[in-house]
């Protein structure tokens, strides 16, 4: 979908990776889904576009949409800043897999998605799940 600003009609859509430090297999259960909320609520409050979302165990796939005046690493910093300290003081049992201060790994992958590729992107996201195992309680 097409966005309007006050002299601008805007599509900025994007596929976002990032894992978790040392790429740990943490992200199961009810660690999974705070990840989730908190993602979702960070494009809420942020009214980003969060087209599609898969939380695997050791990896976050993201299809963001966003504004012209965020950047990419911005919109990213937004994301895994707030997560990573709310995971970090809700499940104070990660600090023996995640020493240090931060619950993601640095850096991140990031591509821009145009029309053509928006829908091979979007069933390469909701496949991710199909294409593991089963995530533990």
């Amino acid at each position: 979908m097409y966005w309007s600003g006050a002299h601008t009609k805007h599509r900025l859509l994007y596929h976002l990776v990032w894992v978790p430090k040392y790429r740990k297999r943490v992200l199961t259960g009810k660690i999974a889904k705070r990840a989730q909320e908190l993602l979702r609520e960070a494009c809420e409050v942020n009214e980003w576009g969060l087209e599609e979302m898969e939380v695997m165990e050791d990896h976050v796939h993201l299809l963001v949409q966003t504004k012209p005046r965020e950047s990419v690493s911005y919109v990213v910093q937004i994301l895994k800043g707030g997560s990573s300290k709310v995971l970090r003081e809700e499940f104070p049992e990660l600090e023996e897999f995640l020493w240090g201060d931060s619950f993601w790994q640095d850096g991140y992958f990031a591509e821009s998605v145009g029309k053509k590729n928006e829908s091979v992107i979007r069933k390469y996201i909701r496949e991710q799940r199909q294409s593991s195992l089963p995530l533990s309680s």
